[in-house]
């Protein structure tokens, strides 16, 4: 079965953990002990409904201010996929807990209030989207049922949106008007809103085309680590073991080692259940070749023709995580697909505003939640693709050397 990745995002109170709440609940992926517990918890509240967002807000702080403050990952599968959800907050101050939950979605569920429209936060957010390359995005206008259910409103929102979304590089986006209260078009088709044709939000996740979305280009195989059983059965076998990042491996493939530039053929790929004929994105396998080379972890077997840029100076844009803002030529070290390497902050270019897209060229203070074009050197050469091409190799974390913390997280340009 296939597997989906999707975020969820919007403005406080747009209703994020309602409609998460309302999908696990209308789906069946829930256990009668749940429900149970929500529904004591709602009535405890004086809530007239059952209050779904209680299934995703799972901690004190949530609860009681009824936000959500961390990433909270939710898994449901139905006949035809499995899902993973990860239910990001609205407010500015946890843009990092955005960036961090969004980077690995194929697809985005940005919330707006019907009546509302589109405001500051659904623009930060549609942008943070399209700058982790998250393929589809989905705009749920919700709330419906506090607009009389009006066409003439939705019709209002899909066009404001459309005009900012011209701005960004979206490639495919899909409107929905729901009621995340009442489950209208969540997981059910709405009696209320006969004039929308289009599918149900839980028919578009289960059908929504996410093949295309890996690179099968370009062939990226970061070796993880080398396998040496040592057995008598296994004598002779030597396997470099990882996951393939992009492009397509078969035996009998002439392959590439960089940074070492030795050149050999793919003689086997196996796996926990066996050998196979073929890897791709995001199969982990075992690779052995028909010669005998000196290959480590942090090594990269590539086509000889397609390879990788090789640089010490990254152009990166860089999303800070930390409370304490990086130093000027402040060291630190960069983990990159398998590999790790010293790195330097040499110079800051630009800030985005990320609420009006415009660059701020004069102020360079780099604090928490911000969103900086920044130049890195590294200590040795980056096997590196640009993140727009690659997800897995045009991405890398900073972490503090002293501290041990991921200060971090950067998309190569």
């Amino acid at each position: 079965m296939q597997l989906l990745r999707f975020t969820t995002a919007g403005s406080v109170d747009d209703g994020k953990s309602t409609l998460i709440g309302r999908l696990l609940y209308d789906s069946k992926s829930i256990f009668e002990d749940q429900i149970e517990a929500v529904k004591r918890s709602s009535e405890k509240k004086g809530l007239e409904h059952v209050d779904l967002s209680l299934l995703t807000d799972g901690l004190k702080d949530e609860r009681e201010q009824g936000i959500t403050i961390d990433v909270a990952y939710r898994y449901f599968a139905t006949p035809k996929r499995k899902f993973i959800i990860a239910d990001t907050p609205g407010h500015i101050q946890y843009t990092r807990n955005m960036v961090t939950g969004a980077s690995t979605a194929n697809l985005a569920l940005i919330l707006l209030d019907a009546r509302k429209g589109v405001v500051e936060q659904t623009c930060r957010h549609s942008f943070i989207a399209t700058l982790l390359q998250i393929p589809h995005i989905v705009v749920c206008v919700n709330k419906m049922d506090l607009v009389d259910y009006s066409e003439e409103r939705f019709e209002e929102i899909v066009e404001q949106y459309t005009e900012f979304a011209a701005k960004l590089n979206v490639k495919d986006v899909r409107f929905v008007p729901i009621s995340a209260l009442y489950g209208d078009n969540v997981v059910n088709r709405s009696e209320k809103m006969k004039w929308y044709q289009g599918e149900t939000l839980l028919h578009l996740l289960e059908t929504i085309h996410i093949g295309n979305d890996k690179n099968l280009i370009d062939c990226r195989f970061p070796v993880q680590t080398v396998i040496r059983p040592h057995s008598e059965e296994y004598h002779d076998y030597r396997g470099y073991a990882g996951r393939v990042a992009g492009g397509v491996f078969k035996p009998g493939d002439k392959v590439l080692v960089m940074p070492s530039g030795f050149s050999s053929t793919i003689k086997s790929i196996d796996t926990y259940d066996g050998p196979v004929q073929e890897a791709f994105p995001p199969m982990s396998v075992s690779i052995t070749l028909e010669d005998d080379i000196d290959i480590s972890r942090g090594d990269m077997i590539v086509r000889e023709n397609n390879q990788p840029r090789v640089s010490q100076d990254l152009d990166v844009m860089l999303c800070w995580l930390n409370e304490q803002g990086p130093a000027m030529r402040g060291k630190y070290v960069l983990r990159h697909t398998t590999n790790e390497v010293r790195t330097m902050i040499k110079e800051v270019l630009y800030k985005v505003d990320i609420n009006t897209l415009h660059r701020i060229e004069d102020d360079k203070e780099i604090k928490m939640n911000e969103i900086s074009r920044v130049r890195l050197r590294t200590t040795k050469p980056l096997l590196a693709d640009p993140y727009n091409r690659n997800r897995q190799t045009g991405s890398i974390i900073l972490i503090d050397e002293t501290t041990n913390e991921t200060v971090a997280a950067g998309m190569i340009l």
